[in-house]
């Protein structure tokens, strides 16, 4: 068995937002808007790489987002969200996975606890404060950049992690990342290997901890990766990601570990 973990956001699926052309295919709806798409393309090279890999969806989203998608290429049998911290199983939450989850962030507790303290009396927050399965904590802020400089001032980072997508504020355990995921999945299904693919800051530890990993082009020099790179694969620049990894993957003559 060969396990190939995507992220889902800006790596599988785009937003409304982004041009990627006619061709395309709507999967998330929110509020009557759709609000998602995958490419045609890669909805065929998705049902070609289920052929050759047990895909599995690595996501920060929540469960509720997740079940939004439908990439209609079929149910999968795994699924990580919440940045890992929650295992679907056939679609049912694991409950041994989660509670394994909970202990292993249990010395972040005070730390999460400060920093919903912190941001609940931030003037620049302008969304609800979220603490998101007991695992981590999310709201959206303006100026977030100065948000997480701020919160990485008062904050231990040596046990929590302070992203911002956008808005989008993040403070996450460091020991509920995605990497952290991967490898207790490989400790729970024994795969011969693993690849991944993601485009953000929540996927440096993925694509580290496996045995192959597919990144946009530039990803390695923005966030200073500093593992070994030959493992580490970026993508065409004029490419669109989603078709350009999938592509990679199933060219492979082998998906054994690098």
């Amino acid at each position: 068995m060969h396990i190939f973990c995507m992220d889902l956001d800006n790596t599988i699926i785009y937003s409304y937002k982004h041009d990627i052309g006619n061709e395309k295919i709507n999967v998330e709806i929110y509020q009557g808007r759709e609000i998602s798409f995958i490419t045609k393309k890669t909805q065929e090279l998705l049902l070609m790489a289920k052929e050759k890999y047990m895909l599995i969806p690595t996501s920060t989203r929540t469960v509720g987002q997740y079940e939004r998608i439908d990439l209609g290429i079929g149910a999968f049998p795994y699924a990580l969200v919440c940045n890992g911290g929650i295992l679907l199983v056939n679609g049912k939450r694991d409950r041994a996975w989660y509670e394994t989850s909970l202990d292993l962030i249990r010395e972040s507790s005070p730390e999460l606890e400060k920093a919903m303290g912190i941001l609940e009396h931030d003037k620049r927050r302008k969304f609800e404060l979220r603490f998101i399965e007991r695992l981590f904590v999310f709201t959206k802020c303006n100026d977030p950049e100065e948000v997480v400089q701020y919160l990485r001032s008062r904050l231990d980072v040596g046990i929590v992690d302070i992203f911002h997508n956008g808005e989008k504020v993040y403070v996450v355990p460091k020991k509920l990342s995605k990497g952290m995921a991967v490898r207790r999945l490989r400790e729970k299904l024994k795969p011969e290997s693993i690849m991944a693919a993601g485009d953000s800051g929540f996927d440096i530890s993925m694509v580290e901890e496996a045995d192959h990993g597919f990144v946009p082009y530039g990803f390695t020099d923005a966030y200073q990766i500093s593992d070994d790179r030959s493992k580490i694969m970026e993508m065409e620049p004029e490419r669109l990601f989603s078709e350009a990894l999938l592509e990679k993957a199933l060219k492979m003559s082998s998906p054994i570990k690098i």
